[in-house]
């Protein structure tokens, strides 16, 4: 015997269907949770929960104080990584617009250790927010120190389209970068900014790269929600005195 069916799914279904067919378009705003649970007859955590299944599968955005929207189809982007610097454009695709904002900070907490500086040694922070249309789509933190930051930042940055060439401009060439990737949930600050559920799981990148002293010149905090993004990684092989770089 096949198992009944919960009332969320049975929900869900129901609504991806109207979605599926059009009766539903993109981009309209669904009925209030109160009307909605009023015409399905359940509860009104029982209809949120049926709505977190969409929001989780992207069909169904949650915009504050708004309501509950279809979403466009997801475009899905691709996180190229393994021993070189990644662009956070390509990761974001060129069909993306990115925002930027600059922030003056000081290290503390894990940045003293990614970065490898003193507590409250100057930062620069470059918030890097990819969109689709009106829908946040990534979010890449880049962090280097102070005297690496360009004076004058602007839209696009090359902070955020690929910061290899800037590094290099500025100081000695980069020895290496190492990546940490790990799967789960979103903060709360972060599920609000890309506006996806708290039970959606994000692919999170750790990135860090250092020069040929050994310093540390960049560390990037990248999140990309789980239902859109794919992350590729290659090992290069190189001849010479470096051998492999990984």
């Amino acid at each position: 015997m096949h198992p009944v069916p919960s009332r969320r799914h049975v929900i869900a279904d129901d609504l991806r269907n109207q979605i599926a067919t059009g009766r539903i378009k993109t981009g309209e705003r669904l009925p209030s949770e109160a009307e909605l649970a009023s015409r399905y007859a359940v509860s009104t955590p029982t209809l949120r929960s049926a709505l977190a299944v969409l929001q989780g599968e992207g069909l169904v955005e949650k915009i504050h104080g708004k309501g509950n929207f279809v979403r466009s189809p997801l475009r899905r982007v691709t996180y190229v990584g393994g021993g070189r610097l990644s662009s956070v454009r390509t990761m974001a695709d060129a069909a993306l617009e990115v925002t930027i904002r600059t922030t003056s900070l000081r290290a503390q907490g894990d940045l003293v250790a990614l970065l490898k500086v003193s507590a409250s040694s100057p930062l620069t922070e470059f918030r890097c927010l990819s969109h689709d249309g009106k829908s946040p789509h990534s979010l890449a933190r880049i962090y280097v120190p102070r005297d690496l930051a360009p004076v004058d930042v602007s839209s696009p940055s090359p902070w955020c389209e690929g910061t290899e060439a800037e590094l290099t401009a500025l100081g000695p060439r980069l020895a290496y970068v190492q990546e940490t990737v790990s799967a789960r949930l979103p903060t709360p600050e972060e599920a609000a900014t890309l506006r996806i559920s708290s039970a959606l799981a994000v692919l999170a990148i750790t990135r860090v790269a250092a020069d040929v002293t050994g310093r540390v010149v960049e560390a990037a905090l990248l999140v990309l929600p789980g239902d859109r993004a794919n992350a590729v990684f290659t090992t290069h092989h190189m001849t010479g005195e470096r051998g492999t770089e990984r």
